[in-house]
């Protein structure tokens, strides 16, 4: 990792067209840094990682779990999901798991939910830090992509991040979902730059990329690189043209 910002790209929303192993090597031809997606089932994760070490990329993340972290009726299953996950990202040195808390339980109350998610995260927390493998919480815009969504604020995920208090889990800062929400994305990033693991870039409105909307994009990335942050920004949009030129361009953002 270099003392700046790297740039990694969603295999989910780029390059589509491809084999998603062969997704890897568009990347690798464009000079990003990593590569990350969502969920990992029916992925074939060794062979990804062959293909990452080759390019000399990094596998920067995917979706560590899927049950829901605010229902305490199943924490013991997401509990054991992630405790498999992250044997599972060690192994194929993926260097995150993306976590994201699940729909709000009409059955429980705010305060409950909340304590499941810092509790479940709490738990698995050495775990990660034995694995070598981040857990990284992405709150979720709940008005256009994720209705019921649970974390939508970031306010509410960087509590859960001091509460937990471990290096190991961390704050996905998604700037499309985050505009959303609330706006105000520069200040945010900054006076919380401690406690943010990894960032995902798509313009609003349409999640497209940088440039096609109302954000401005370079000056995000340069508050950024002057506040020293030197973690991943992730591309987690789709190109309204060219997906070579949509990553180009946010290529040519970092390194300006």
């Amino acid at each position: 990792m270099t003392n700046s910002p790297a740039l990694s790209v969603c295999l989910d929303t780029l390059f589509t067209n491809d084999t998603f192993v062969n997704r890897v090597d568009r990347c690798a031809e464009l000079g990003v840094d990593g590569v990350e997606f969502w969920e990992p089932a029916d992925r074939s994760l060794p062979a990804i990682r062959d293909r990452t070490v080759a390019n000399n990329l990094a596998f920067v993340g995917m979706v560590g779990c899927t049950t829901s972290l605010t229902n305490p009726n199943v924490q013991d299953q997401a509990i054991s999901e992630l405790r498999s996950n992250l044997e599972t990202a060690a192994t194929v040195d993926c260097e995150n798991l993306i976590v994201t808390s699940g729909p709000e339980c009409e059955s429980h109350g705010w305060q409950t939910q909340y304590d499941n998610i810092v509790d479940t995260l709490q738990t698995v927390a050495p775990d990660a830090e034995e694995a070598g493998v981040s857990l990284i919480l992405e709150p979720l815009n709940t008005t256009v992509d994720h209705p019921g969504a649970f974390l939508s604020r970031s306010e509410t995920g960087f509590d859960i991040i001091d509460e937990i208090e471990s290096p190991n889990v961390r704050l996905l800062y998604d700037v499309y979902h985050q505009q959303i929400t609330e706006g105000n994305i520069i200040d945010t990033m900054r006076q919380n730059l401690n406690r943010i693991g990894h960032v995902h870039i798509a313009d609003v409105p349409g999640r497209n990329e940088p440039g096609t909307g109302e954000l401005n994009y370079q000056r995000i990335i340069e508050s950024l690189v002057d506040a020293g942050y030197d973690s991943y920004v992730g591309c987690e949009f789709r190109a309204t043209g060219s997906d070579i030129s949509a990553v180009n361009s946010a290529l040519e953002m970092l390194d300006n």
